[in-house]
Formats: C-alpha cells, sequence, structure tokens
C-alpha cells in the first residue's frame, strides 16, 4: 500500500453566503505518521471519513481511535484535536460546510455532540461520496455547488443508515402500526394536489390496500379517502381566503379536484356553506 504522504483540496467556486447548507471545500490526504491537528476550533462544520489506517480523536470530553470505515464530526466553535497513529496512519477524506440546516441534517444522520462518529463498516458510500464533492469542486463547473450539496446529503444518508445499523430496536405492533399510518399521512398530505389514489400509496408503502385501509381509520377515525378529500378541502379553503383573484374551479384544480362541482359539495359537507359564501363572508370580516 503506498502511503507517500498527499493533501489534495478543492473549494467552491461560487462566493460564499448564508444559505440553508453550502459545502465549502473538500479534500482528501494521506496522512503522515503522528500528524497532528489542534487542539483549535473552526467556524464550520468539517466532517472526515477515514479511508484506511488509524488514529486518535478528541473533541470536549469524548476521545476515540478510529480506523477504516469511521466518520468523526468536527462542530463550529469546539476545541478538538486528533493524531494519525505513527505505524498505520490515517488516509482520510474530508468536507467542510456550513448553514442553518446543518445540525438538524447532522442530527438525521445520527451525528452530533453526543455521538461525534459514526461507523460504516465495509459501506464505501461515505467515502465515494466526499470524493464525488471534491470532484464536483476540481472540475468548477457551474453548477458544482449544486452538485456538491446534492452529493452532500447523499453522505448524510449513508452515514444515517450506518448509524442505524443493528441499533434500532425492535418494532413493536403498535409502534409499527403507528408509524406506517404516520408514512400514509405523510404521503396523502405531501401530494394531495397530485392525481394519487389509495391504491398506489398502498402499493408505494408496500401493503395490501384493505390491511392500510382498516389500520389508517382504527388510529385516525377517518378512512384513507375521507382523510384525503378532508385535507384537499381544508387546503381549497386556505386558497379561497388567501388568493381571491382564483376563480372556483382554479382553486379546485389546484388541491387535486378536477371536478368544481365536486368540490363545492364537499366543501359544504365540511363546513357548511358553499365556497363563494366562505369567500364573501371572509372578504366582509375583513373589511369590518
Amino acid at each position: 500500500m503506498n502511503r507517500t504522504p498527499t493533501y489534495r483540496v478543492a473549494s467552491n467556486p461560487v462566493s460564499f453566503q448564508a444559505r440553508e447548507l453550502t459545502v465549502l471545500f473538500a479534500g482528501e490526504s494521506q496522512t503522515r505518521p503522528q500528524h497532528r491537528i489542534g487542539p483549535k476550533v473552526v467556524d464550520y462544520y468539517l466532517l472526515h471519513h477515514v479511508i484506511s489506517g488509524s488514529g486518535t480523536f478528541r473533541t470536549g470530553e469524548f476521545e476515540a481511535k478510529l480506523t477504516a470505515g469511521d466518520s468523526f464530526l468536527i462542530q463550529p466553535g469546539q476545541l478538538f484535536h486528533y493524531l494519525s497513529d505513527e505505524e498505520d496512519p490515517w488516509r482520510y477524506r474530508w468536507v467542510a460546510f456550513a448553514g442553518t440546516q446543518s445540525e438538524s441534517l447532522l442530527a438525521e444522520a445520527g451525528l452530533g455532540t453526543e455521538r461525534p462518529i459514526v461507523h460504516s463498516g465495509g459501506n464505501r458510500s461515505p467515502g465515494d461520496r466526499c470524493r464525488s464533492i471534491f470532484e464536483a469542486f476540481r472540475e468548477r463547473g457551474s453548477s458544482a455547488s449544486l452538485t456538491a450539496s446534492g452529493h452532500l446529503h447523499l453522505l448524510f444518508a449513508s452515514l444515517h443508515e450506518a448509524a442505524s445499523d443493528g441499533i434500532a430496536s425492535p418494532i413493536r405492533p403498535d409502534s409499527h402500526s403507528d408509524e406506517l399510518v404516520r408514512q400514509a399521512v405523510g404521503y396523502l398530505s405531501t401530494q394531495y394536489a397530485e392525481p394519487i389514489t389509495i391504491e398506489g400509496m398502498a402499493e408505494a408503502l408496500g401493503y395490501n390496500r384493505a390491511y392500510l385501509s382498516r389500520l389508517f381509520k382504527h388510529r385516525t377515525s377517518l378512512s384513507p379517502v375521507t382523510f384525503l378529500t378532508k385535507l384537499r378541502v381544508d387546503h381549497g379553503r386556505r386558497l379561497l381566503r388567501e388568493r381571491p383573484e382564483l376563480t372556483i374551479e382554479q382553486i379546485a384544480s389546484s388541491v387535486g379536484i378536477q371536478d368544481s362541482l365536486y368540490f363545492s359539495k364537499q366543501f359544504r359537507r365540511w363546513y357548511n356553506q358553499s365556497p363563494t359564501d366562505y369567500r364573501v363572508a371572509v372578504g366582509r370580516s375583513l373589511k369590518d
């Protein structure tokens, strides 16, 4: 194995602006024996993934010896240091990033102050994602920043899978049912404006429609069809208030109901008045 020390880094060619998530730079290195960084602080997130070798990482009160397959997180403003092994020095890749979504995305990936490392074993995906970010910046294309952000999201996903592997507690029957209903509610709530069907949802979630419908009604007191209809009507009601320039037909279509008469019928069913009467009443209340 070639252990000649190397250091390569590539920066985001797009000027940094405070956004939800921006990758700043990425790199890779074969470290020298006993290569030391810190103690120091940085003002961005810095995620390393170990390709080979070993070393020691410390941040706050946490300290661990890390080897191939381990990823470790350095947080902004947090004192850290690390030391590459004398006999088997680290080869690693790293990504630096910042933005308002960083903390929540890292938490989803299983990384944070309490758990600054993830072990992904033989899974090559984290290292490959780091490399893809580096290559995107090195090519300096006009879409490099967006490409890097996409690969960073996929890096978080691969770390989440590694962090969850083998440590998730067995799902009890009740909690399994709750999770399935939660997924169904999420499916309907995000796609209500599309021409979705309950059959399509059941297939997407991998369950029999009859079973899913019974479970959904048991947990929510509404059938999936009724829940979806009410969801569409509620969103239509909001548009009636907020978008007075839209016609009833346009609002019905915007919430996934192609027949405006059916929308009006369902609106009256749930709110005991027509969409037009509701809009007039809202307009009067705003004038008072």
